[in-house]
């Protein structure tokens, strides 16, 4: 498990595997959530055996793949609701955490929580370069720089 802090209650991950999940679950998360569609991983790393081994450590998991197409205004809104629902704090996860991280930015950047700069500068913290996202960032909230 590679977890990378965002916010101390959302951390993004490239893939994980279930003998990731101990590890996981001994970190504090208390929710896990999959951006990684199926179709871009073995049986071993999909959804349904990742979630039975996060069940059985008492994590809960959730499931909403992400591509570039799927990146809709609905989606950031249900990321969001994951988060803000979860008992504690989440770990997203998708081929390299990237997906993760983008759905975080938009959904910060459209409620208006942080600037512009403080969300990239956040992710690139991070390990994620999203300069190139700054355009749609500073489109869905305040100009804030």
């Amino acid at each position: 498990m590679d977890a990378r802090t965002l916010t101390p209650r959302y951390s993004v991950s490239p893939q994980i595997s279930v003998e990731d999940i101990p590890a996981i679950a001994a970190a504090g998360f208390t929710t896990v959530i999959c951006n990684r569609p199926d179709g871009e991983v073995p049986p071993s790393h999909q959804a349904s055996a990742l979630r039975a081994a996060s069940q059985e450590a008492g994590l809960t998991f959730l499931e909403l793949p992400l591509t570039h197409q799927t990146m809709t205004p609905d989606n950031i809104a249900q990321q969001r609701a994951y988060i803000d629902a979860a008992s504690g704090p989440v770990l997203a996860y998708c081929a390299s955490g990237t997906r993760s991280s983008v759905a975080w930015a938009l959904g910060v950047a459209g409620a208006g929580e942080r600037t512009v700069t403080d969300i990239l500068t956040t992710v690139q913290n991070a390990g994620y370069d999203l300069s190139g996202l700054r355009p749609t960032l500073e489109s869905l909230g305040p100009q804030q720089g």
